[in-house]
């Protein structure tokens, strides 16, 4: 399921908060984003037809049926197909070349590659 990036708004709210009325998604995130709450509903309903989110009643309770790990795990796939011909390791060496690593940022890095063997 590809979810773009205004409906990831949405769901963040989802993820952080837990299930939540539609009303209240709207008014988070018209405080935040400035969003009308018509363009939130909208989402909402996209977020539904996809089947990221679950509608009960009452009160239009909107309840996330995917996790923010599922997303970012299907995310990353995706990039790293798109744009590093399927090569985790292109993606990884892109983000080192980015930014001086810590000395400990190295060792989670080691153990992390360690516990994939």
């Amino acid at each position: 399921m590809k979810l773009f990036d205004s409906e990831l708004k949405v769901m963040d709210v989802l993820w952080d908060k837990g299930d939540q009325p539609a009303k209240e998604i709207a008014r988070q995130l018209t405080g935040i984003y400035g969003w009308n709450v018509n363009t939130t509903y909208t989402l909402i309903k996209r977020c539904i037809k996809k089947g990221a989110i679950e509608r009960s009643e009452p009160n239009f309770m909107c309840h996330a049926l995917i996790s923010k790990e599922t997303v970012q795990q299907a995310e990353t796939d995706e990039l790293i197909d798109k744009l590093y011909s399927g090569c985790a390791d292109k993606l990884f060496a892109a983000l080192l070349g980015r930014k001086k690593v810590s000395a400990e940022q190295i060792e989670r890095l080691k153990q992390m590659v360690d516990d994939l063997e």
